[in-house]
């Protein structure tokens, strides 16, 4: 009777999270995100050398306002491939499930994703507009962190700890000008493929 009485809590626990969290997130979406933050990266260090022009000589050098179009451009498609990542495998790990992907819970995580992304944005832009590209880096990150925490309690608890991790290290990015992408690509990069790993260990 105690056995039947505990599959019978568990059976409800079980549809109470589901209907109450986006359990859909696959591991292999952080992984592919990662790996995707990990080549734009590696690719806008080369095309900076390694490491972030100085602000007054981007304000001179038409050469390196082309330079800073071009990099906007590479995240912006960094963002899209990853983007892609992220449904494909969600979309992917809802149909192994039997899941709806669009649910009430699906439009709270993105709403609460939305909120500090698009604020960010708009943070970002006005860098651009005063030329202040070596702070861009660590506002991203911080943003993109805030989203993750704000985003945590309709999803997966472990999100917030990545937002938490990309917060401090946008925070220590403010204090390294011209290192930027460096905090970028392990933000991005290294702490998505790792958050993706244990993703998928521990959900899969």
């Amino acid at each position: 009777m105690n056995t039947k009485v505990s599959e019978d809590l568990a059976h409800i626990k079980e549809m109470m999270e589901r209907s109450s969290r986006f359990i859909s997130l696959s591991g292999l979406s952080g992984i592919g995100a990662g790996i995707v933050g990990l080549i734009a990266g590696f690719v806008a260090m080369y095309w900076t050398s390694g490491s972030e022009m100085p602000i007054e000589k981007v304000r001179m050098s038409v050469g390196a306002g082309i330079l800073v179009q071009n990099l906007i451009l590479l995240g912006t498609f960094a963002l899209i491939l990853a983007v892609f990542c992220g449904c494909f495998f969600t979309i992917r790990k809802s149909q192994k499930l039997g899941l709806q992907v669009w649910t009430s819970t699906t439009k709270k995580v993105l709403i609460q994703l939305a909120i500090p992304l698009a604020v960010g944005g708009i943070f970002v832009l006005a860098l651009l507009q005063y030329s202040l590209y070596g702070l861009i880096a660590g506002t991203t990150l911080i943003f993109y962190g805030l989203a993750l925490i704000n985003a945590e309690k309709y999803t997966f608890s472990d999100i917030k700890y990545l937002g938490i991790l990309e917060i401090i290290l946008g925070c220590l990015s403010l204090f390294f000008i011209g290192k930027g992408l460096i905090f970028w690509t392990i933000g991005f990069g290294v702490l998505h493929i790792i958050y993706g790993i244990i993703l998928h260990r521990k959900y899969k």
